[in-house]
């Protein structure tokens, strides 16, 4: 456990982020100096003198201890000082500094794109990053260069756009490392027909709100859970109803995940093609036969190559593959065979994860997290991704983080240039409002004209939607009287 001591400042949650990434999978517990004495600590204070104000960090961890003080003028943030401090006093006690220095946000590139609305030129940007927020220069050059790319697909939103996501929050089986709500679909195969019913139900009150709004929709989602757990016919009932209800006309993307390739069928295909999907997800994770097997995914490295096979005699021609670094049992080798794999494939879009610590997913609950605050063979996997991805012609155009990754590491997704995934930059950077259905949804409101953001929630778990499925349709009223008290005439 580590005993955060805050003096002189209010900015708790930097300070926590700050714990997370050099003591990672610690329990962080906020006191007074006193009672941080003779434990793991992290003191840091803010003073006050005549000329100037410093940011003071004093780190305790197994009996050593490691001081750095900040100085600091008015035009510069405490949270930047503290960071700053706590950045150096940390690197001196665990022995590495991390590369995305002081930086705890899950939109880096955001923050890289503010600089270069400020008038700032790609390589000042870059150099302020490195500067100032302590990042390494690798680490800033792939945020700025990611950044210009998300800019020009935020510039395609407008006042009046959103985007749609559907939830199927149901899965074969449940990976090591996932923390999503989802349901083993065996064990609740008898829910799905009143639960596509419902959702088809939702699905249409949502269309009639766009419409009276007169909102405009950009790009559609359908995630979980893995929706081709849905058969031909349900998957019919779904994107039929999305078909019929919607207006469609300025649609830029439809995306299906259908993730497990072990769920993937010629009829599965042919429904989401029918249904108007543009794009689908297979997602392997890696092709290792041992690490799939060591994270419960059922299905072998052959399937993949059959289910990617498969969408291609389908007419599937913008296909996404996931991939996950840093995977228990995996090495920078065989991370580096299962690269080769999928680019012998040809997608036209890979989006590279690292592994995150979820404190709900069984990795963690059964005990088996390891926490690894260095991430050197995570960190060796990514540099590989990035060297073989844009050597292929596919570009970073999406770049988020989490807590508690391996290495506090990034996620980063890579395309050819037309097939980037619109939807994952509108939902990351909070462009315009998402309208959501589904157990497990959240609809997210954006101000049309300003920051304001207003989240509506879901039941979690299907039996639950369903049983209180009135509740839902309730909840969604809000989304018209949140456009009207933000100046909204559509």
């Amino acid at each position: 456990m580590i005993t955060l001591v805050l003096e002189g400042h209010g900015n708790e949650y930097e300070m926590r982020n700050l714990c997370f990434m050099f003591f990672p999978g610690e329990k962080v517990t906020v006191a007074g100096r006193a009672q941080a004495r003779g434990t793991d600590a992290a003191v840091t204070r803010i003073k006050n003198t005549k000329k100037r104000r410093w940011a003071f960090v004093t780190l305790t961890r197994a009996g050593r201890t490691c001081r750095a003080a900040q100085p600091f003028g008015d035009g510069v943030r405490e949270e930047t000082a503290l960071g700053r401090a706590f950045y150096r006093a940390g690197a001196k006690l665990c022995g590495f500094a991390p590369p995305w220095g002081i930086l705890t946000g899950i939109r880096p590139a955001k923050l890289a794109r503010n600089m270069l609305s400020e008038g700032l030129t790609p390589g000042e940007a870059e150099r302020r990053l490195v500067d100032v927020s302590l990042l390494t220069p690798r680490k800033a050059s792939l945020c700025v260069e990611t950044a210009l790319r998300e800019q020009k697909i935020t510039d395609l939103s407008r006042p009046e756009s959103f985007s749609l996501y559907i939830s199927v929050p149901f899965c074969p089986t449940r990976c090591l490392y996932c923390s999503f709500i989802s349901s083993q679909v065996e064990r609740c195969r008898a829910l799905i027909p009143d639960y596509v019913r419902l959702m088809c139900d939702e699905l249409r009150d949502a269309a009639h709100i766009a419409y009276t709004l007169g909102l405009r929709l950009e790009t559609i989602y359908m995630g979980g859970g893995t929706p081709t757990t849905l058969s031909e016919e349900e998957l019919d009932a779904v994107l039929g109803c999305v078909k019929d209800n919607f207006d469609l006309t300025h649609l830029r993307e439809f995306t299906v995940e259908a993730g497990r390739p072990d769920t993937i069928t010629r009829g599965r295909l042919r429904a989401i093609k029918r249904g108007g999907a543009t794009r689908v997800c297979i997602n392997p994770q890696t092709l290792s036969a041992d690490v799939l097997k060591r994270i419960g995914r059922l299905h072998t490295p052959q399937q993949v190559f059959d289910a990617f096979a498969l969408a291609r005699s389908e007419g599937m021609d913008s296909i996404n593959m996931d991939l996950i670094a840093g995977l228990p049992g995996d090495t920078e080798e065989s991370f580096a065979k299962t690269l080769e794999g999928v680019l012998a494939l040809g997608p036209e879009a890979v989006t590279v994860h690292t592994l995150a610590m979820k404190r709900s997913s069984r990795l963690v609950t059964s005990g088996q997290a390891a926490y690894d605050a260095r991430g050197k063979t995570a960190s060796g996997m990514l540099d590989a991704a990035y060297s073989a991805l844009t050597g292929a012609g596919l570009r970073p155009y999406y770049l988020y983080r989490q807590r508690n990754t391996v290495g506090n590491l990034e996620n980063v997704g890579y395309s050819k240039p037309g097939h980037e995934g619109l939807y994952n930059i509108f939902i990351m950077d909070e462009t315009h409002t998402v309208l959501a259905a589904g157990a497990g949804a959240v609809t997210k409101l954006r101000a049309p004209h300003g920051d304001r953001i207003e989240r509506i929630f879901s039941f979690k778990y299907p039996d639950e939607y369903i049983a209180r499925f009135g509740e839902i349709l309730d909840r969604k009223r809000q989304v018209v009287k949140f456009y009207g008290e933000n100046d909204w005439q559509g």
